[in-house]
Parts: structure tokens; C-alpha cells; sequence
């Protein structure tokens, strides 16, 4: 991502103009705050500098200045075919940025009594494709970039769960990682940063999956490779947030996604009107945390009806042979 410099304090310190004839922001040459402030700028400092005034929100809306964080944010909107798909969004760059900066967070209403949202799903369309741009940083530095194309009205995307395959064993990416064994999963956890942008050609919506920085680093104890996942969870269904079904939809990084209901999510909710801010990670690893959570309590819950079925029919079966071996005995 570009650096915020302190341009932004230039912005900050320069006189507006007033009765007295002062100096104003207009009277400097647009070229020269163009090359030498706004160029300068990250994403969410450029749209900052456009609520200053409308002479700085006229040159903040310049296609080339967001055409140049897209590519030093993802590398991968450098691509053919993203660059054709991002032409086509309503403000072009700046649209696809604002789409894809944040990512999806959901939060449980502050009161029960909250009314569910209801979801009338006549009103969605069904994507013929969907486009995937990967990128993964480690130290601020870009060490893979991917754009993968999906057909969405194949079997093989119909049957849950979705999933993309980015890399072959094969394609591994040497990436030395300095420092002690012992701390690689630490070092990757505050290191590596990866985004999932998914993009709806025919919506002309984008959506990031990923949470940025990872919620989970674990070591196989086997065989000693580390897996590093991110992870977005969303709602699902039309139930209250209380009552909802949790949907993971995440990549994992072998040094790669999987989702339960994952495909009509993506299409329904994120890409569509899902609610995106740029959060702390904190708040992405506690979503991924409650989800575990209530996945193992779903899970436990399904053990312990099992094993009631068990014995329910071990019963049964114990009163069928009892029943019989007394019809016989008295026969």
C-alpha cells in the first residue's frame, strides 16, 4: 500500500482564503498538488483531502490517482482483465476501491428485539462468472499475485463447498523467512497479509474475503508445515443475526478456501449490499473465534442427538427381542 507522507499536514496547514485577499489552495497550480500531495497519498488519506474542499474533492476524483493505489494496493488489478473490469464500474478505480478496501464485517444487533432484515431473493441475480484476485504481502513486500476466473453455472460450483485452487505443489513460492523456527508462526501472523477480492463482472461489484492479517497460524505436528488462514464470516439466511447460520468463507496458505454455503453468500450478501468497513484485526480474529465457537457447539449439539438416536434405537431394538422372545415362550 502507498504511505500516507506528510502531505496530508501540508493540506492541513494551508490558508483558505478570506476577506483580506490571503492566499487560497486554488492559487496553487493544480499539476503541483496533482504530483507533489495528492500522488502521495494512500486510499483512505486521498478521500480525506477530497472532504477539505471542493477544489481538492474535483482533483481527488482523478482516475490516474486511484488507478495508482489499486496497483500498489493489489498488484493484481495490474492484470488485463482486471483493468478491463474495473473500466467498467460507475467511477471506475475510485468505485472498485471503495468496494474492495474494506471488507465484510458482520456484528450481532446491540438488542434481541432488533426486527431481522428480511431478504427477498427474487430480486437476485445469478453471475455467470465470478473473478478472483489474490495477493499476498510478507514484510509490506508483494511475493504472489493471481487473477482466477470461475464459471458459476458449472456442477462443480453448484456443489458446496467453493473453492479456488491458486497453487500447485509444484508452483511453491520460496520465500525465506529470517529468524528462529520457533517464532515462524508469529512472524507470519504479524508479517504476512494477504486480500481475496472477488469480483462480479455483470454486478460490477467487488467484494474482500479475507481479513487482511491472519486469524489463525498453526503448525502441523506431523509433518511440520505451517498453515496460515484468513478468514471472513458472514450471515446467513433470513433469520435475526441471533438465530443466523455462520459462514466462513477464508483462504488458507500452505508455507487454499473453503465455505459452507459459500457461493450464494458471495453473490447474495457481500457483492451486493454487505456491509464494509476497513476494521481493526482484532475484530476479524473475534469473528473467526465465535465461529469456531458456535461451529463446535453445532457440532456437539449434533453428537448428543445422535447419541440419543443411538440409544433410542438400542432400546427399541432390546424391547423387540424381549417382546419376541415372550411371544415364543409362551407359544
Amino acid at each position: 500500500m502507498v504511505p500516507a507522507t506528510t502531505a496530508t499536514a501540508v493540506l492541513t496547514a494551508t490558508p483558505t482564503a478570506n476577506e483580506d485577499g490571503a492566499a487560497s489552495l486554488s492559487a496553487v497550480h493544480a499539476d503541483v498538488i496533482l504530483t507533489h500531495i495528492l500522488a502521495h497519498l494512500d486510499g483512505p488519506a486521498l478521500a480525506s483531502a477530497a472532504c477539505a474542499s471542493s477544489h481538492l474533492r474535483y482533483l481527488s476524483t482523478q482516475e490516474s490517482l486511484w488507478s495508482d493505489i489499486c496497483r500498489a494496493t493489489w498488484p493484481s488489478t495490474d492484470h488485463p482483465r482486471m483493468q478491463g473490469l474495473i473500466s467498467t464500474f460507475p467511477n471506475g478505480p475510485r468505485s472498485f476501491y471503495s468496494d474492495a478496501f474494506p471488507s465484510i464485517l458482520h456484528h450481532p444487533p446491540s438488542s434481541p428485539s432488533s426486527s431481522p432484515q428480511t431478504i427477498n431473493h427474487q430480486y437476485y441475480y445469478h453471475p455467470s462468472e465470478l473473478v478472483s484476485a489474490v495477493d499476498i504481502h510478507y514484510k509490506k513486500k508483494c511475493i504472489f499475485s493471481k487473477v482466477v476466473e470461475t464459471e458459476t453455472d458449472t456442477f462443480w460450483f453448484q456443489s458446496s463447498p467453493f473453492r479456488i485452487d491458486l497453487l500447485e505443489h509444484k508452483d511453491a513460492i520460496p520465500t525465506p523467512i529470517i529468524g528462529a523456527k520457533k517464532n515462524i508462526c508469529r512472524e507470519l501472523e504479524e508479517e504476512l497479509e494477504l486480500t481475496w477480492i472477488v469480483v462480479d463482472p455483470i454486478g460490477r461489484r467487488a467484494a474482500n474475503f479475507s481479513s487482511w492479517r491472519p486469524v489463525s497460524v498453526k503448525r502441523h505436528w506431523i509433518s511440520g508445515e505451517v498453515q496460515v488462514k484468513f478468514a471472513t464470516v458472514m450471515k446467513y439466511g433470513e433469520h435475526s443475526s441471533a438465530e443466523a447460520e455462520m459462514v466462513q468463507c477464508g483462504i488458507v496458505v500452505s508455507f487454499g478456501g473453503e465455505g459452507e454455503q459459500g457461493r450464494q453468500v458471495m453473490k447474495e450478501k457481500a457483492l451486493g449490499s454487505g456491509e464494509r468497513r476497513r476494521g481493526e484485526w482484532e475484530e476479524w480474529k473475534g469473528m473467526y473465534e465465535e465461529y469456531v465457537k458456535r461451529k463446535e457447539e453445532m457440532k456437539e449439539r449434533k453428537m448428543r442427538r445422535e447419541v440419543r438416536l443411538d440409544a433410542l434405537c438400542t432400546a427399541l431394538g432390546v424391547s423387540i427381542v424381549a417382546a419376541f422372545s415372550t411371544f415364543l415362550f409362551f407359544w
